[in-house]
């Protein structure tokens, strides 16, 4: 099968593509490598360019012919989009609608989605399932659902069948440390915590230690990143087996505190960095994590490796790339 991955020189992206090829799908990537990298991409048609680009998207769909659209392609700081919401509009969603558009010209029926579990703002329940209230508390997460809203109409007017898959905290890297996170272009607590260990940062600081939870700390669900990708595989499959469009939320099932994080990395890595302690920040949730069980009984698909893979391969990855993918002397 042909595959265009939207946003496929970016994290999950990149990993994304590993799968795809690995189980030898054709892919084509189309990135604007505002935030993505390059040397990422193996074995994929690549595309430098914005899902805002109409003329451009024409062109790739014609040239390239896919049979079917996995959609990564987003700006994702929740609080940048706080501060600049227009760009995560115009693109989040703006830059939806013209891929949708242009799938419907061309005839093409099955999306995957990356959604994310930010959707949910800060659940009233625990694990979150996938008929939880939906109350995004910043803008990055509002795109998301106006994106799962485009879906469903999209699918109801003409057609195009979708799987929306809400991650919790994608993280990790590929087991044989070739591709991984570039922590130059992230804001996520796994490669902020390993820059504190390598020195590379001063001190890893902490908000909020009076949380509702075992150590004060909030908790969050860690899936690894080929955790993830597996689990577009099998959506791509269902949807087109099946016709049907859904929903599903991607996680472990397990919270690990903040404060487990940093402490089963000093492990790790065998280094006692500094540790700093703040207070909350405005729109954080407590405790946030999965209820996976329609993923498993629907699409066969469970996550795999623990929070201790996903730190270890982590450790090994930053380690050796302490500039990314710079560190490979690629650009």
């Amino acid at each position: 099968m042909k595959v265009l991955v939207t946003g496929g020189a970016g994290y999950i992206g990149s990993h994304m593509i590993r799968e795809l090829t690995g189980r030898n799908h054709e892919v084509a990537v189309l990135d604007t490598l505002e935030r993505g990298n390059r040397q990422a991409v193996k074995g994929a048609t690549f595309y430098t360019g914005s899902i805002t680009d109409d003329a451009l998207l024409d062109r790739l769909f014609e040239q390239e012919k896919p049979e079917a659209v996995i959609h990564f392609a987003a700006y994702k700081a929740p609080g940048e989009s706080m501060s600049e919401p227009t760009k995560y509009f115009r693109t989040n969603v703006g830059g939806t609608v013209s891929l949708l558009d242009t799938m419907a010209r061309h005839n093409v029926r099955h999306i995957v989605f990356s959604s994310s579990c930010s959707i949910f703002g800060n659940p009233q329940q625990l694990p979150v399932t996938e008929d939880a209230p939906r109350s995004p508390e910043s803008v990055y997460g509002e795109t998301k659902l106006i994106g799962e809203t485009l879906l469903k109409w999209y699918d109801k007017t003409l057609g195009i069948k979708y799987s929306a898959l809400r991650y919790f905290n994608a993280s990790g890297a590929s087991l044989d440390n070739t591709i991984g996170e570039d922590w130059t272009r992230t804001y996520n607590l796994i490669p902020i915590v390993m820059k504190a260990a390598l020195g590379k940062a001063p001190s890893i600081t902490v908000f909020g230690t009076d949380y509702a939870t075992p150590d004060g700390t909030a908790v969050r669900d860690y899936i690894h990143v080929v955790d993830l990708a597996v689990a577009h595989i099998k959506a791509l499959e269902q949807i087109i087996s099946t016709n049907q469009s859904t929903a599903y939320n991607l996680g472990t099932g397990v919270g690990h505190s903040v404060q487990e994080v940093i402490t089963a990395t000093k492990e790790i890595s065998g280094v006692d960095f500094a540790v700093e302690y703040g207070p909350r920040r405005p729109g954080d949730p407590a405790a946030v994590w999965a209820d996976c069980s329609k993923a498993e009984r629907e699409l066969g698909w469970k996550a795999q490796y623990s929070l201790d893979t996903i730190l270890r391969t982590a450790w090994k990855w930053h380690s050796t790339h302490p500039d990314g993918y710079k560190t490979e002397g690629e650009a």
